[in-house]
């Protein structure tokens, strides 16, 4: 909690340092700043359950989506299974989001059901990590396990800076028809549009009421920028509070700048907390 307010980090990634590429190294250190984000990990460079869930109270974390990934081509395989430690040590705090790749899941609804039944609040698709078209028809039973469970989609919308990425699978606009085929399933599209995407995102943001931003990796003090062409404030009552954490100075720091933007009160509580609330079920907030 943090002036008050609980405060949702919908966007962690948290994975055994083994798992992943030297360029997610890179991308952590660059992005962190003076954060220690590495105190958290052992020597063998698994997360220690009690370091992180202490570093995000510090921080003023009451709750954090925990991310893994099966990305081969751009950050590597961070499987489902090595985060369930940190969610076991507090489950208040920590909460699991699924990710499948058509590349590497067949049937996908099955591997989605497994990792909703391990305890996942949603299911996160990177098409540009794992160069596939969100709108492959062979997603569409991914799609519709989780409107059937009631779980939302975070899709990765925006480009990337890792090798192997394939940022034409980033632009929002793809997404189109998608949410309309499944008006009952809540879409939150990662890091709002990032690069060349913003205006695109925050259309449909606005035009469906099914569609959210997810502010991860995206600087506060830049949004009213990114997204000038709107009215802020109605715009932000669709965003979703997410760091991309290693990749942050700090949750705090990007909370205090989200405060400086002189959105109203009940704004901000949608923001960091209660927007999530709507989105992801059993946060208990």
């Amino acid at each position: 909690m943090i002036g008050g307010r609980t405060v949702v980090d919908a966007h962690v990634h948290a994975p055994r340092l083994s798992t992943v590429k030297p360029a997610w190294f890179e991308w952590a250190e660059k992005f962190s700043g003076c954060h220690d984000w590495r105190s958290v990990y052992d020597d063998n460079g698994d997360p220690v359950p009690a370091k992180l869930d202490a570093l995000l109270a510090a921080e003023g974390v009451d709750r954090a989506l925990l991310f893994c990934e099966y990305s081969p081509r751009a950050t590597g395989i961070q499987p489902i299974e090595a985060l369930l430690p940190i969610v076991a040590h507090n489950p208040e705090r920590f909460r699991l989001v699924a990710n499948v790749n058509p590349h590497l899941h067949h049937p996908l609804a099955a591997e989605v059901e497994r990792q909703l039944d391990l305890g996942a609040v949603a299911l996160k698709l990177h098409p540009v990590h794992g160069a596939f078209s969100p709108v492959d028809k062979e997603l569409y039973p991914a799609y519709q396990v989780c409107a059937d469970r009631g779980v939302p989609v975070i899709v990765h919308s925006g480009t990337s800076s890792f090798p192997g990425a394939r940022a034409s699978f980033g632009n929002p606009e793809l997404l189109s028809d998608v949410v309309e085929d499944f008006p009952r399933l809540r879409f939150v599209f990662a890091h709002g549009g990032r690069g060349w995407w913003y205006d695109v995102a925050a259309f449909l943001a606005l035009a469906r009421d099914n569609v959210w931003l997810d502010l991860a990796g995206l600087p506060p003090k830049k949004l009213p920028e990114y997204y000038a062409r709107f009215d802020f404030t109605r715009l932000a009552g669709k965003f979703v509070f997410g760091t991309d954490w290693p990749g942050v100075p700090g949750a705090r720091r990007n909370v205090g700048a989200l405060g400086n933007l002189g959105l109203p009160a009940d704004v901000l509580t949608g923001v960091l907390s209660a927007n999530a609330a709507k989105l992801f079920p059993g946060l208990g907030i």
